[in-house]
């Protein structure tokens, strides 16, 4: 609902309505205080409330599921949290970081398996064939490294 700061209509005053015969009788209530009374046909009166009732549900629909933070204090306390252990969760290294530290203390040739298999797509049948060994060894090493990443980044 609209409420206007002049005098004109305020449309979020209730509107009284009477019934005369055909003729219905509109109580307007403006900002200032002043009450007007108008008759109108059934017809008009109908409009005038339908369209009241479409602005007060489309004003309902729009903001009854909205908030604002800034005008809420739950018991005396802001929303923020001020808490030093969260940006400490958030200092360290990510973890793409440590897996990067990790892989550098592997040895050349498990480091070269790797990049291959795991970054730059290589499938273990290829590299097998490309290192001379079967599949099988290759999946040993793998397993192996895994191992030891594992234990790196405890």
């Amino acid at each position: 609902m609209h409420q206007r700061t002049d005098s004109f209509l305020c449309l979020s005053a209730r509107l009284v309505f009477e019934r005369k015969g055909h003729k219905m009788k509109i109580t307007y209530k403006f900002v200032t205080g002043e009450v007007a009374e108008v008759e109108v046909s059934e017809e008009i009166c109908a409009v005038i409330v339908d369209l009241d009732r479409q602005e007060y549900n489309n004003d309902h629909k729009e903001t009854r599921r909205h908030y604002s933070l800034e005008g809420k204090v739950y018991e005396g306390m802001d929303y923020a949290v001020e808490d030093p252990g969260l940006e400490a969760l958030f200092a360290g290294p990510t973890d793409e970081e440590r897996l990067r530290a990790a892989i550098q203390k592997l040895d050349l040739g498990q480091q070269a398996m790797i990049r291959a298999i795991y970054f730059e797509g290589v499938s273990v049948n290829d590299y097998a064939a490309w290192m001379g060994v079967t599949q099988s060894a290759i999946s040993h090493r793998l397993q192996t490294v895994k191992k030891k990443l594992k234990k790196l980044l405890g």
